[in-house]
């Protein structure tokens, strides 16, 4: 390694001070916008699953797919079927109506055979969570 001079030292860090206050860093403040509606769907799934209890019953699930169908769907059914209970679950990516809470699995065949005659893609489930 060389030796640099004394003066040359000198001089060059004179010039870094000099120049030091023209550098400067990128400060600039970035704001990140949100679309409301984000929050709006968040809200709802809070909503949702929080209004959700599972337990060892039987369900019957008549609807899994969009949120808008399912709340169709759901509306239909309560109007059919003023004595059963039902609920949407949001559950990644679909929406899911969920009937009743029924103790035995006889219960919930019972229902199953009613209900069966008006929707076509009806599942006896026992959710687990």
């Amino acid at each position: 390694m060389r030796n640099l001079a004394p003066k040359k030292i000198i001089l060059s860090a004179l010039l870094l001070v000099a120049l030091s206050p023209k550098m400067k860093a990128q400060d600039q403040n970035s704001s990140i916008s949100q679309d409301p509606k984000f929050e709006q769907l968040l809200n709802e799934k809070r909503k949702i699953n929080t209004s959700l209890t599972v337990n060892d019953s039987y369900k019957i699930q008549i609807y899994s797919g969009g949120s808008e169908n399912a709340k169709k769907t759901l509306t239909e059914f309560k109007q059919e079927f003023k004595d059963l209970d039902a609920t949407i679950v949001f559950n990644t990516p679909n929406y899911k109506i969920w009937i009743g809470s029924f103790k035995t699995r006889i219960e919930a065949e019972k229902n199953l055979v009613n209900i069966k005659d008006r929707y076509k893609n009806v599942l006896l489930i026992k959710p687990s969570r």
